[in-house]
């Protein structure tokens, strides 16, 4: 069985073009666009004239409107003034009918000043109440924030105490059991040992003490470089077997 002859033709874009020629105009081209029809300066003129006209109209309404709205404002006050004039007019009517002879116009005179007087002596009374209060207030709030303090500085202080007294008791402790060791030591010797062999004692064992540090850390120093030797030799034997195997190949 033979392969199938899939190949197709090129065809060159540029020639394809050419063979079919010029391409049709589909629309207005830039000639067109300049040569379109322009409103004269004359024209212009005039449009803006209409537009300024349109403004000006716009104008005289809303004046129009304005004074409008003027008038039903004046009309309304005259209304609440001409109300509260007649309830003035009564409220004296009133009190003309109240009022007595001239004996007793004086005595109400007086009466009115006096509580006048009295109405002022109050709201300064009230002044000052609000002043002692505000000054009340302050006060306590700031006893509250030295009480506060106060109480800090003195839990404070007492955590300091406590911690001195702490390390104060720790170091008599040890102290205290220092010398039960020192004395039980005593004891088992064959009599009460002096301050001078208590204090060879403690040489003794602190020297002991310092040979055995000197005697681990030599036994680490030696154990390590055996560690190092052991490496090598190993490393030595495998060089020596890879050498081996060279050869014999």
């Amino acid at each position: 069985m033979g392969k199938r002859d899939n190949r197709v033709a090129y065809m060159n874009p540029i020639a394809m073009a050419r063979a079919r020629g010029p391409a049709q105009n589909s629309g207005p081209t830039i000639q067109d666009y300049l040569n379109r029809p322009r409103p004269t300066w004359e024209e212009v003129k005039e449009q803006l004239e209409k537009k300024k006209k349109g403004s000006r109209a716009l104008a005289e309404f809303e004046e129009k409107m304005n004074e409008n709205w003027r008038k039903e404002l004046e009309k309304h006050r005259e209304k609440l003034l001409g109300g509260s004039e007649s309830s003035s007019k009564k409220k004296e009517k009133k009190k003309k009918e109240k009022k007595k002879p001239n004996r007793l116009s004086s005595s109400s005179s007086s009466s009115s000043s006096s509580d006048s007087s009295s109405s002022s002596s109050d709201s300064e009374d009230e002044d000052k109440k609000q002043g002692k209060k505000r000054r009340k207030k302050k006060y306590r709030s700031s006893r509250k924030s030295s009480a506060s303090s106060a109480s800090e500085s003195e839990s404070e202080s007492k955590d300091s105490t406590k911690k001195k007294r702490s390390k104060e008791d720790y170091e008599k402790e040890k102290e205290g059991k220092n010398h039960h060791r020192k004395r039980k030591k005593a004891d088992r010797g064959d009599g009460p040992l002096s301050s001078e062999s208590l204090s060879e004692s403690d040489q003794t064992e602190e020297v002991q003490a310092k040979k055995k540090k000197n005697n681990e850390e030599k036994e680490k120093t030696d154990k390590t470089k055996k560690r190092k030797k052991h490496k090598k030799h190993g490393k030595k034997k495998k060089k020596k077997i890879a050498g081996s195997n060279s050869d014999s190949e």
